[in-house]
C-alpha cells in the first residue's frame, strides 16, 4: 500500500506541476515533452555503458529512431550531454531535459526530473562460472577446431549470412545458427561482435516466461493457479481473482491496457496517464511498472481475448519478484543469475529496471546472441540442461501451444508461433517449418526454435534507425530458409 501511495503522489506532483511550467510545443506541456526524451536518453545511456558501442554508430542506429529525431539532432534542437563521472546521459530539447543513469549490472534507469537517485539499492551480479574462454560451448565460448556437425551445407549457411547482411540499411547486428546444439554459423555486422550485449527488446518477454517456468519447476508456482496478486485475491468480488498464471503467459488476462495500435478511442481515453498509451508508459516514465500493471481493472473475461500488451508480462514480473523475495526469501536482482543463467552458461545478462528496481523484461534487456542461443537450446531440449530439469517439459509444450483467446494461432505463452490453421492463417514466416516458435523483439530480434530440424537461429538488429530499409524482412526470411535448407536439402518454401 505504501508503494502505491508513493506512485500516486509522484504522478500527482507531475500533473500539478504541468500548470506551473511554460508550454513548450503544440503537443502539450513540459511533462509530456519530457516523456518523449526519456527514451533517447535511456537508449544512449545503455548503448554507451551496457553495450559499449561506438557513440556515433549507436546514435544513428539505435537512439535516433526516425527522420524527425535525426533532423532535430543535426539541426541542434535535440542535444545530449554525457556525464562520464556520474554515468548520466541527458537529452534536451526546447528547454526540457530528461536523464538516465547507468547503475552497473542493472543497466540504465530513467530518472525523475528532480533527482539523480533511484528508489532501490543497485546490486552487483556475479557469475560463479569460470571465464568463458576456458570452457567449451555451450557452458563456455570455446568452439571445436573442426566442424561439429558433418553433413551441414556450409556454402548455404555462408549464402544465408551474406543475404542477411547485404543491405546496410537493414542495420543487422548478428546471425547465429545452432544445429544439434553446436554453432555452425556465426556472423556479425554494424559494429557488433560475439561479446557485445545487444538490445534484445521484447525477446525479454520470453525470458520472463522462462523465469516463471523455473519457479514452476522449483515448486513455487503452478501454471494453472490463480495469479497470487494480493490486491486481486484478497478483495472479495474482484473479477481479477480469476486470472491465472497461464492467462498472463498467453497475454489473455483481460486487463484494461491501452496501446497506440489496436486500441479504440474509448480504450485510449481510459489510459493511466491521458495522452500516453499504457503499453509504452513503462519505457518512458519513472514509475513502478509492477504496481501499475496490477492496478488496472478488468476489461475482458480472462482467457477470452488475446492482445499484445505489456500488462501481462509486467504482472508476471511482479509474481517473480514477490515469489523470490517473500516465498523463497532470496535477493531478487541476482536471483536469475543464480537459478538460471549460471546453469546454462550465461555469465552476464543485463535486465534493466525501473526506478523501483523492477526488471523491465518487456524490452529493456541486453544479451549476447550466444546467450539467446543457449536459451533457445534449453527449450529445444525440453527444459533439460546437462541432466537437470530447469523448466518443466509440460511448460515447454505450453509456451508453443496456440493461445485460445487469440483470433489466429500466432501466439503461445510469451512466444510467437508459426502455426497455420485449417484456412492457412497464422504462419508468420513461410520460409520456416510450421513447428517453429520464437522469442521476438522490436526492430528485428528473434530466437527461432525449430524442433523438427534440431535448429536454433538467432537474428539480432539495431532497433530502428532513420531510413530503415522497408524490405528488410524479405532478406531475413530468405536467410532463414537457407539456414534450414543447409541441414535439410529437401526443405523448400514459397
Amino acid at each position: 500500500m505504501q508503494r502505491y501511495k508513493i506512485i500516486v503522489l509522484f504522478f500527482s506532483v507531475i500533473l500539478v506541476s504541468i500548470s506551473c511550467e511554460q508550454e513548450v510545443n503544440q503537443d502539450g506541456y513540459p511533462a509530456a515533452a519530457r516523456l518523449k526524451l526519456t527514451g533517447p536518453a535511456k537508449r544512449f545511456c545503455s548503448a554507451i555503458w551496457v553495450s559499449e558501442r561506438d557513440r556515433e554508430e549507436a546514435l544513428y542506429n539505435s537512439v535516433l529512431w526516425d527522420d524527425q529525431l535525426v533532423a532535430d539532432y543535426e539541426d541542434g534542437e535535440l542535444s545530449f550531454e554525457v556525464e562520464e563521472e556520474r554515468l548520466i546521459v541527458s537529452a534536451s530539447q526546447r528547454g526540457v531535459t530528461a536523464s538516465a543513469r547507468f547503475l552497473g549490472d542493472q543497466g540504465c534507469v530513467i530518472l525523475r526530473p528532480e533527482t539523480d537517485k533511484v528508489l532501490f539499492t543497485p546490486r552487483e551480479v556475479n557469475s560463479i562460472l569460470s571465464e568463458a574462454s576456458t570452457m567449451m560451448w555451450p557452458m563456455g565460448d570455446r568452439l571445436p577446431e573442426t566442424s561439429p556437425s558433418p553433413g551441414v551445407n556450409d556454402l548455404l549457411l555462408d549464402e544465408a549470412a551474406e543475404i542477411f547482411f547485404s543491405n546496410n540499411l537493414d542495420r543487422r547486428a548478428a546471425f547465429l545458427v545452432l544445429y544439434k546444439g553446436q554453432i555452425v554459423k556465426e556472423a556479425y555486422g554494424s559494429g557488433a561482435h560475439a561479446e557485445m550485449q545487444l538490445e534484445s527488446w521484447s525477446m525479454g518477454k520470453s525470458m520472463t516466461a522462462t523465469l516463471i517456468g523455473r519457479l514452476v519447476q522449483m515448486g513455487h508456482l503452478e501454471l494453472w493457479q490463480k495469479a497470487p496478486v494480493p490486491a486481486w485475491q484478497n478483495t472479495l468480488g474482484d473479477p481479477r481473482r480469476e486470472i491465472r498464471i497461464a492467462d498472463l503467459l498467453r497475454m489473455s488476462s483481460g486487463l484494461r491496457f491501452s496501446r497506440e495500435s489496436g486500441s479504440t478511442p474509448e480504450q485510449k481515453a481510459s489510459s493511466y496517464i491521458q495522452g500516453q498509451d499504457d503499453h509504452r508508459i513503462g519505457y518512458v516514465a519513472p514509475i513502478d511498472i509492477f504496481q501499475f500493471s496490477t492496478s488496472r481493472d478488468l476489461e475482458y473475461t480472462p482467457n477470452t481475448v488475446g492482445r499484445y500488451r505489456n500488462s501481462d508480462p509486467w504482472t508476471l514480473g511482479y509474481l517473480i519478484r514477490r515469489t523470490v523475495e517473500n516465498v523463497i526469501g532470496e535477493e531478487y536482482l541476482s536471483w536469475p543469475q543464480r537459478e538460471l543463467f549460471d546453469k546454462i552458461g550465461i555469465r552476464r545478462f543485463v535486465a534493466e529496471t525501473d526506478i523501483y528496481g523492477n526488471f523491465i523484461l518487456t524490452g529493456y534487456n541486453f544479451g549476447t546472441p550466444r546467450d539467446w542461443a543457449r536459451v533457445g537450446q534449453l527449450y529445444l531440449q525440453k527444459g533439460m540442461w546437462e541432466g537437470e530439469q530447469l523448466i518443466p517439459e509440460g511448460f515447454v509444450e505450453f509456451v508453443q501451444t496456440p493461445a485460445p483467446g487469440w483470433e489466429e494461432p500466432i501466439y503461445g505463452g510469451l512466444f510467437w508461433l508459426n502455426t497455420a490453421d485449417e484456412s492457412g492463417r497464422g504462419q508468420r514466416v513461410a520460409a520456416l517449418p510450421p513447428d517453429t516458435y520464437n522469442a521476438a523483439g522490436a526492430g528485428g530480434q528473434s530466437t527461432y526454435i525449430i524442433p523438427s530440424h534440431d535448429l536454433v537461429i538467432v537474428v539480432m538488429s539495431h532497433r530502428g534507425g532513420a531510413n530503415l530499409s522497408p524490405d528488410r524482412n524479405n532478406r531475413e526470411h530468405r536467410a532463414l530458409g537457407l539456414a534450414v535448407q543447409a541441414v535439410n536439402p529437401d526443405w523448400t518454401w514459397q
